[in-house]
């Protein structure tokens, strides 16, 4: 019998996972490939790299302690502003 608990560890491992394949992803493309970032001005381009660092954060597995900080490295934020960073990689 499956219980709720290995089925929410089992979760929370693939958004881990996800955060950290997305933010390597993305830095890779930004430091391999620095022409994507040329649509984007200097405030977009601060918004992608905290979502770069805090797909990081979460990746690894670190909890800040402070509220302040579980929430701008939540990996809601995260998902947001690197789904946000690919979509205007890619010219949309």
């Amino acid at each position: 019998m499956i219980r709720a608990r290995q089925v929410t560890d089992v979760h929370l491992r693939l958004a881990r996972a996800l955060s950290l394949l997305l933010a390597g992803m993305l830095a890779a493309m930004v430091t391999l490939y620095p022409p994507a970032l040329a649509r984007m001005g200097h405030g977009e381009i601060s918004l992608v790299v905290w979502g770069i660092c805090a797909g990081f954060v979460h990746g690894i597995g670190f909890v800040p302690d402070s509220r302040v900080w579980r929430t701008l490295f939540s990996p809601w934020l995260a998902w947001l502003l690197m789904g946000f960073g690919v979509m205007r990689m890619a010219g949309m």
